[in-house]
């Protein structure tokens, strides 16, 4: 990873190629412990994050539903970076231009994250792209430990429009 120092990575979303592996990317927050359902992996979006052409990660996104009609869609995102990535800055511009591209291709009015409660770095992460925190989930999410609350943060279309202009 070698950007000059004091200077931000130029930072890019890009699809992932059909022959090409995602990084090793795995944390501390990642120890599910279960299999996962193959059908909700097959409606997860996914972009690889290249700082300055290296893949260093990637962002996810998932549909969620608040009632039946389309104006209750929104979109839950995740991100997974390789440990030389963390601390950098690249987490939250790639939240902030993932949360940019779902407002510019859909019509949803809302893009929601969440995180472990003791994710502080995440925490701050998404604060400093401009999502806001919301509150805890309790008991929201299973690993291979048990049940772990999570933070809540979301970020709106007005919210983004107010942020860039």
């Amino acid at each position: 990873m070698g950007s000059a120092a004091g200077r931000e990575p130029d930072l890019r979303l890009r699809p992932q190629q059909p022959d090409e592996e995602r990084p090793d990317s795995s944390s501390e927050w990642d120890d599910w412990g279960g299999e996962f359902d193959p059908q909700a992996a097959s409606e997860i979006g996914r972009l690889l994050i290249e700082a300055d052409g290296e893949v260093v990660g990637d962002v996810t996104w998932h549909s969620v539903w608040y009632g039946p009609t389309p104006g209750s869609q929104a979109w839950n995102i995740g991100i997974a970076l390789v440990p030389e990535a963390r601390g950098r800055g690249i987490g939250s511009r790639a939240q902030r231009m993932l949360a940019e591209y779902l407002f510019a291709t859909t019509s949803v009015v809302r893009v929601e994250a969440s995180t472990d409660v003791d994710n502080l770095a995440e925490q701050r992460a998404l604060e400093k792209a401009g999502f806001l925190r919301e509150g805890v989930l309790r008991a929201a999410q299973m690993r291979r430990d048990g049940r772990h609350d999570l933070v809540g943060y979301a970020i709106l279309r007005t919210d983004l429009a107010n942020l860039s202009g």
